[in-house]
């Protein structure tokens, strides 16, 4: 790292030091891409890193894709890569993890530097093409470095372990974001599904009665829980209501109710038989009239 900036050591930096403390410095490029490396610096890895890029670019252009552009932040937290439309952060390079940067001399618009990747733990070289700041940018990435190394001096190490720990809730925090995206999408498919459901299924509410079954005769099968009132004699008419009887009803020695055959109904017997009890019935009524 420190040979690319060797060379511009004694120039005066380009930004304020709460520039690049407090805030970031913002750049445009075109990310050519990365690739793994053997070794964490030294400029022959770097050119053999741009040279397997931008034979890569040349095939992929030639197919008719372009080079995509990014937006650069740098501080002394270290270098952002984001996409400049929507602001989403593509690579988040931390600047403890950063072991080398350098300007091509030959191309102009070219510089790169090297990262160690926090979870595969490999180490890749970013390449870029900027037309007009390829050298003010690697001067800038050397001034956060600068800045870094001398804040880490002050607070005595405890700074690093600091952005450590943010660098690490940071990372948790996107984590958790992606699974909220994710979970928001499985839950508007369910609603989604839910809905095309409602749609093929009958309105809500609406209950189609179903016809009884009948028997082979097309008639409705006796139920006898039925109410007696809804169920019509076989000519149609409504069965005679019973008699009412007193409360106190006297029974014999068996606990059996007498019978009385006037209280019967007078289409329950034969007309010859209903005739001799209606007689019976009128000599009761002047017997108890005499008496």
């Amino acid at each position: 790292m420190n040979r690319a900036f060797s060379r511009k050591k004694d120039k005066t930096w380009m930004h304020t030091p709460e520039a690049l403390s407090k805030h970031y410095i913002p750049y445009s490029a075109k990310f050519l891409g990365s690739t793994e490396v053997e070794q964490p610096k030294g400029t022959e890895v770097v050119r053999d890193a741009v040279r397997k890029l931008k034979f890569a670019r040349h095939i992929k252009k030639s197919e008719g894709q372009k080079t995509p552009k990014v937006e650069l932040q740098i501080s002394i937290y270290g270098v952002k890569i984001l996409d400049p439309k929507t602001k989403e952060v593509l690579h988040n390079c931390q600047l403890h993890r950063i072991s080398f940067c350098a300007d091509d001399k030959t191309d102009k618009r070219i510089f790169t530097f090297i990262c160690k990747d926090s979870e595969s733990n490999k180490h890749l070289c970013y390449v870029f093409d900027s037309e007009k700041c390829a050298e003010e940018i690697t001067l800038t990435i050397g001034q956060a470095f600068d800045l870094a190394y001398r804040k880490f001096l002050e607070s005595g190490g405890k700074d690093v372990e600091t952005r450590k720990q943010i660098a690490g809730l940071q990372k948790r925090i996107q984590e958790l974001e992606t699974e909220n995206i994710e979970l928001k999408n499985k839950v508007q498919d369910l609603e989604n599904q839910l809905r095309i459901t409602q749609v093929h299924t009958s309105p809500a509410g609406s209950v189609t009665p179903k016809s009884p079954s009948t028997d082979i005769f097309d008639m409705v099968p006796f139920s006898p829980i039925s109410p007696q009132s809804s169920t019509p004699t076989r000519n149609g008419t409504q069965p005679p209501p019973v008699p009412s009887r007193s409360a106190e009803i006297k029974r014999d020695l068996f606990g059996a109710e007498p019978f009385d055959p006037f209280s019967c109904g007078a289409g329950d017997f034969p007309p010859d038989i209903q005739s001799k009890l209606d007689e019976m019935q009128r000599q009761r009524w002047r017997g108890s009239k005499w008496d």
